[in-house]
């Protein structure tokens, strides 16, 4: 029975919200802007749909911006999956919008297919993220931001490879969510949902959630060089990569999505050699 409250005390993670500079400038960028031009463009076009798909439109609307919300107002790893899953969830039901017809209009189950390629995809970055988080926990005893970083350069300086394995699970949720190589199939088919989600969440908020976390988790990656390296990698290849693949496409839906997985990859790399040269200049 102490065995069992023991665990259970090991278990009590607290649900906070922590706001800073970032964070307060995070939450303005992904949550108003793209919500007042999702409202305008919706009453709009609210003629093309009926009253039934217009409530569930702004419902799955609402519930994505909750869960960004949520993301990056959480201060703990957490906080950030709950919001990570949720609007894993809203892209889902929101790439699905249209079920029953393709994007010509014509009856068709592609877009339900893509929306079940787009949840595959993430939840195999979601897989990796658990994973991460599970060895952030027993290595740390906590999943709160301030105290892992606190404590992450004696855990690095005793068991790199331990730091290396969750920097690289981390990156496999990062590759899920922000479509990069391998995961980044899921992206082009995802601009099957209503425009304004295509513009606004598939291509501006939601798929710079991974690239949010790979900089929330610096105080990781830092101690680390080599996961910085692979992070840099997996950025420029997926940017080159993705180019190429946009050069050739003629449906300016593909164009948006693979122009929108090279820049993502431009981040990610720009993130990575910016913090080697932090880490060079320091030593």
């Amino acid at each position: 029975m102490d065995s069992c409250r023991n665990l259970a005390t090991r278990l009590d993670v607290p649900r906070r919200y922590a706001f800073d500079h970032d964070d307060a400038g995070s939450l303005r960028r992904w949550d108003a802007d793209p919500y007042l031009r999702h409202r305008i463009y919706a009453r709009r076009c609210s003629f093309k749909m009926d009253l039934k798909r217009f409530r569930r439109f702004f419902v799955y609307l609402n519930l994505f911006i909750a869960a960004m919300m949520i993301l990056v107002g959480g201060d703990s790893y957490l906080m950030l999956f709950v919001g990570w899953e949720g609007v894993g969830l809203c892209s889902f039901l929101l790439i699905g919008f249209w079920y029953e017809i393709d994007t010509l209009g014509r009856p068709s189950w592609a877009n339900s297919d893509a929306a079940k390629k787009a949840f595959i995809a993430n939840r195999i970055g979601d897989f990796g993220f658990l994973i991460a988080s599970f060895l952030m926990f027993w290595a740390f005893h906590s999943l709160q931001f301030d105290q892992v970083f606190q404590q992450a350069p004696a855990i690095a300086a005793s068991n790199p490879g331990l730091i290396t394995a969750i920097t690289l699970f981390l990156l496999l949720g990062v590759t899920g969510k922000s479509a990069q190589i391998p995961l980044f199939v899921w992206l082009p088919d995802a601009m099957a949902g209503p425009t304004p989600v295509s513009a606004l969440i598939h291509a501006a908020t939601m798929v710079t959630a991974g690239v949010y976390l790979v900089t929330r988790s610096a105080a990781l990656y830092v101690t680390v060089p080599a996961a910085q390296y692979i992070v840099a990698l997996v950025g420029a290849v997926t940017a080159l990569f993705a180019a190429t693949i946009a050069v050739g496409q003629y449906d300016i839906k593909k164009v948006l999505a693979y122009s929108t997985i090279s820049q993502l990859g431009f981040m990610v790399q720009a993130w990575a050699w910016a913090r080697l040269q932090q880490a060079c200049s320091t030593f």
